[in-house]
């Protein structure tokens, strides 16, 4: 017979996962509730405007820009409750093997016209050789677009974004490395706090999404700053058994065609 919701009785990591969907689940049906009346708000906004455009009336500047920060207004909670609810459901992923060398190339090609423009030079080290792992790779896009997002933005006058996998002892790493403005013990202690920001107008979500997405694939996130110098993100995976290579022939599998092809 399955234990009751609060049967003493209950194995603790179990309640507190019950927990956890139960708080994520209210979370997100609040996010919903609020994003509807949101976009009523949003909606009349836009035709208030509109019938502004067309008005003669003198006071119709002052009128309009308070229309305007409404408006601006709107779309920033907009936008935190997208992120708030990518946050709260982030839970069991359908992940399947595959390479984070194709993930991070796919994330760096997307910030290669913006690196060219602001004078980042993007350095790539990516191991040839470096094993699968089980991956979804939605998620873990999002949580490197988070990543790399964050680095470029600390280099407003240019500066080299370094990007390394490799293989660790219990699976493999992603290092990404920044020469930019580097951050405080203060702010690298908090920064993956939901809603813990030093941007103005930052929903302080997308690092904590980032970490959470990261953790949800077994893995973990480390970082190390210096004001002044930049700073590195660490990132592990793991390996699972039946994905890592031989230790007798690690490269076997790499290069032999299949006998069905």
């Amino acid at each position: 017979m399955a234990p009751s919701p609060h049967d003493p009785d209950a194995n603790p990591e179990e309640e507190l996962r019950r927990q956890y969907n139960e708080l994520a689940e209210l979370a997100g049906s609040l996010a919903h509730e609020i994003k509807n009346p949101l976009s009523v708000i949003h909606m009349n906004v836009d035709l208030i405007s509109e019938e502004l455009a067309e008005s003669e009336w003198s006071g119709k500047r002052r009128v309009q820009a308070k229309v305007d920060m409404i408006r601006q207004q709107c779309s920033r909670m907009d936008s935190l409750l997208h992120d708030f609810l990518r946050f709260a459901r982030l839970r069991d992923l359908d992940m399947t093997p595959g390479s984070l060398n194709d993930q991070v190339e796919t994330v760096l090609r997307l910030y290669q016209a913006q690196a060219d423009r602001d004078g980042i030079e993007i350095l790539r080290y990516l191991d040839p050789d470096l094993p699968s792992i089980l991956l979804h790779s939605d998620s873990i896009q999002a949580a490197l677009i988070n990543l790399v997002k964050n680095a470029m933005e600390a280099m407003p006058d240019g500066g080299q974004l370094v990007v390394r996998t490799h293989a660790v002892p219990r699976g493999i790493a992603l290092d990404l490395i920044d020469t930019g403005c580097g951050m405080d013990d203060n702010t690298a202690m908090h920064m993956f706090e939901p809603f813990y920001s030093t941007k103005s107008g930052g929903s302080g979500l997308g690092l904590p999404t980032a970490r959470k997405i990261i953790e949800a694939h077994g893995g973990r996130i480390a970082v190390q700053s210096a004001v002044g110098r930049g700073t590195k993100f660490i990132l592990e995976f793991p390996t699972p058994a039946r994905l890592a290579p031989s230790s007798s022939s690690p490269t076997a599998t790499a290069t032999q065609p299949s006998s069905d092809q």
